[in-house]
């Protein structure tokens, strides 16, 4: 008898049908592939920071997205082996009774990057556009006088040699509300529930509806909105980097190769006796 051929599982981006409409099947992507290839995409990152410092370039990073979108993992992906020096990641709380009374773009000016930094906005001026419009904490005048004034205001931002890079996170709503609740049921993630998040779960299509105004209102030549669906983290952290260093025009430049000097015996004394007597931690693993 002839075995039956197991049949091969489809390859990422292959097409089944059901309930009538095509669909996208991905398959898994496993923890030893995604480590090798954000390994790989961190090393360029690496290299466009010296790129950056060397060249004194200003770049600017936006993210944006509903609440559990994936920012903070797709922020730790980016900065987790480069220098805080370079890549300074910007997450202001709530504006402070003197800052309700600035301009509204006021204070984030203030983060902006100078030569040889890359700043890393987790939430922005966009604040405006979503939660403020949606939670009631501004007028729709100043909704609609943001919306206006956000054009020039990023055009004037690329003029003076910042590189503005917009992300907006987009989480399906199935995928939101698992994420949710994975971030109630485990003690380690509750921390993650902002007073925002759970009544941004209620108005899902306020958001939507605020969302749409915004990209059509702010995706500007200059400064475009650049979607990034985030339902499967370990694809978009990768996605995103990988587009993130496409729209760079960065150089790998030569590195100098370091030596490690011989240590100086002069002044030397038994610099561990010295130590032996002091509050040691104990050593309990």
């Amino acid at each position: 008898m002839k075995k039956k051929k197991k049949k091969a599982l489809p390859e990422a981006g292959a097409l089944s049908k059901e309930l009538g409409r095509q669909e996208v099947i991905p398959v898994k992507l496993g923890r030893k592939r995604y480590e090798k290839k954000l390994l790989a995409l961190q090393a360029e990152l690496c290299a466009l920071q010296e790129w950056v410092k060397s060249t004194g370039q200003k770049v600017m990073i936006v993210f944006e997205g509903r609440d559990a979108a994936g920012k903070g993992g797709c922020i730790k992906a980016i900065t987790e082996r480069v220098s805080p020096r370079v890549f300074k990641v910007v997450a202001l709380p709530a504006p402070t009774e003197r800052e309700k009374t600035q301009m509204y773009i006021q204070r984030y000016i203030t983060h902006f990057p100078a030569a040889g930094e890359i700043v890393i906005f987790d939430r922005s001026w966009y604040n405006r556009a979503g939660v403020e419009l949606v939670m009631g904490f501004c007028t729709k005048e100043q909704h609609r006088d943001f919306l206006k004034n956000c054009p020039y205001i990023e055009e004037q931002i690329v003029k003076n040699g910042i590189i503005l890079l917009k992300y907006w996170l987009e989480v399906s709503d199935d995928e939101q509300e698992r994420r949710f609740k994975a971030r109630i049921n485990d003690p380690v993630r509750q921390w993650k529930l902002s007073p925002m998040d759970l009544p941004s779960r209620q108005r899902w299509y306020e958001y939507s509806r605020a969302r749409d105004m915004m990209l059509e209102a702010t995706d500007i030549e200059v400064a475009p909105w650049h979607i990034l669906r985030s339902d499967d983290k370990k694809r978009a952290r990768l996605n995103l980097i990988t587009h993130l260093l496409e729209q760079i025009p960065y150089e790998h430049l030569p590195m100098k190769k370091a030596r490690l000097p011989k240590r100086s015996r002069k002044g030397a004394y038994d610099d561990e006796a010295t130590m032996a007597e002091r509050r040691w931690i104990k050593e309990r693993y």
